[in-house]
């Protein structure tokens, strides 16, 4: 195994108070040693890296997105609408995805994040139609193909519109096959060991798309199985008002009714809370994952994350799908983040370093991973390298701050698990024009699809 030694950065974020000004030190998959300012290594290193233009960071940790959703970006249908009614623009089309188009659409979007500067990703599928019953085994050659680090949540709907739920009876499949596959997936991918490069998280849509004896099963798998949960809550108030009309319960007493309200949980969005279920959040030990962009854009409301995070919620940062985002640069997020908190709570109550952890150990915390998300010896070397040469930081003080006050916008160098991944802003071994040209033209035949079945 190579000793390499990132080599004194411009400036670094470890997510921790050590000393690193003069780099990290990698052997294999881990990080073996942080150097002091103007100190070397203490163990003999293979090569040197050398970061003095470079800020450095933990790799990026996106925890809830939508790989597919990037074959619908700026869909005109679905345009200037709120969370109900562009779901229900954009669940016929989404019923024509094939296997071929999931596979594109996963390969470009873990690419785009890898390009941002991340290195974990999550990523909530619920779509199964027939024909696209693998959906999550496409998902998981994509990202060993690409050697960066995922989280796969097996989602699903099981409560169509003839029962009250929102999507269409086509969209959606029954418990038991819900069950029965979320089982086999656990069994065939899921690694348990430190430094886990694939997992899986069980997933039901939300209140909206599934019964309740399917969240109360997959709490029970979920407790045998020692594997995570994550849905959407409180995203919008319509969807408490779902909840209250079909449960008789708000959302958080409907997560608890369920089983659900326990430390394998991590929730999407969870914009819609009181004070009293904020405590309860954070005692039961919950994650949350803040979505701003996605927020913004279909106007559901602001995340509350000082209060959570003061109540011991785990908070975490997503890009969310990229047709509710229409991106999924993850460094942008982290921006977007910061300043929509700096909204809520004030400039001087959310800094650059708030918005950074949320994007690294925050996540990492929220989806139950202790081996990633910092820049410490013992954890996996994951790694994010920016260098800050574009126009937008020229005149900047801090580097640190311009990484984001800026708005940087890409990686220059990734690695994931000791590997480099991302070299001179390109995913190694990746032809974007080849990806980019067949991704394009899988979405403009989802688009025709959609337009034929209507």
């Amino acid at each position: 195994m190579e000793t390499i030694w990132i080599k004194n950065p411009l400036a670094i974020y470890t997510g921790s108070l050590a000393d690193a000004e003069g780099g990290i030190v990698i052997k294999g998959n881990t990080i073996i040693e942080l150097v002091g300012k103007h100190k070397e290594p203490t163990l003999p290193v293979d090569y040197s890296v050398d970061a003095s233009r470079h800020v450095v960071t933990p790799g990026l940790i996106n925890a809830h997105h939508h790989f597919y959703q990037t074959l619908t970006r700026a869909y005109p249908g679905a345009l200037n609408k709120e969370l109900f009614h562009w779901l229900q623009s954009l669940y016929p089309v989404w019923a024509n995805l094939d296997s071929e188009m999931m596979s594109l659409a996963t390969e470009l979007a873990l690419v785009e994040l890898m390009m941002s500067g991340c290195t974990t990703a999550s990523d909530h599928h619920y779509l199964l139609p027939n024909g696209l019953e693998n959906a999550i085994d496409l998902q998981v050659e994509a990202a060993e193909k690409l050697g960066v680090r995922a989280i796969f949540t097996r989602g699903s709907m099981s409560l169509g519109e003839d029962e009250g739920g929102l999507p269409p009876r086509h969209t959606i499949q029954t418990e038991q096959t819900i069950i029965d596959d979320s089982q086999r997936l656990i069994r065939d991918y899921h690694q348990r060991d430190e430094g886990a490069m694939i997992q899986i998280a069980l997933a039901p849509c939300s209140p909206f798309s599934v019964t309740t004896d399917l969240m109360k099963e997959t709490a029970k798998i979920s407790e045998r199985e020692n594997v995570m949960m994550h849905t959407h809550l409180c995203e919008t108030l319509d969807e408490e008002d779902f909840c209250i009309e079909k449960f008789g319960l708000r959302p958080v007493d409907y997560l608890e009714d369920v089983g659900w309200l326990n430390e394998r949980t991590w929730l999407a969005h969870g914009i819609h809370f009181n004070p009293e279920e904020i405590k309860r959040l954070g005692k039961a030990g919950i994650g949350i994952s803040h979505c701003p962009t996605s927020n913004m854009m279909l106007a559901s409301g602001i995340c509350k994350n000082n209060d959570l995070e003061a109540a011991g919620v785990k908070v975490g940062l997503g890009v969310d799908g990229s047709a509710s985002n229409d991106g999924s640069n993850m460094i942008a997020e982290v921006r977007m983040a910061m300043y929509l908190q700096r909204l809520q709570y004030g400039s001087a109550n959310v800094s650059h370093f708030d918005a950074l952890r949320w994007a690294t150990s925050g996540s990492a915390r929220a989806m139950g991973r202790t081996d990633i998300g910092t820049l410490e010896v013992g954890k996996q070397a994951d790694i994010a390298m920016f260098k800050l040469d574009d126009i937008r930081f020229s005149g900047s003080h801090d580097p640190l701050a311009a990484l984001l006050l800026c708005g940087a916008q890409q990686a220059d160098k990734v690695m994931v698990a000791g590997k480099w991944r991302v070299n001179d802003g390109a995913v190694i071994g990746v032809d974007m024009e080849q990806l980019m040209h067949r991704h394009h033209a899988a979405a403009m035949k989802l688009g025709k699809l959609a337009m034929n079945n209507n």
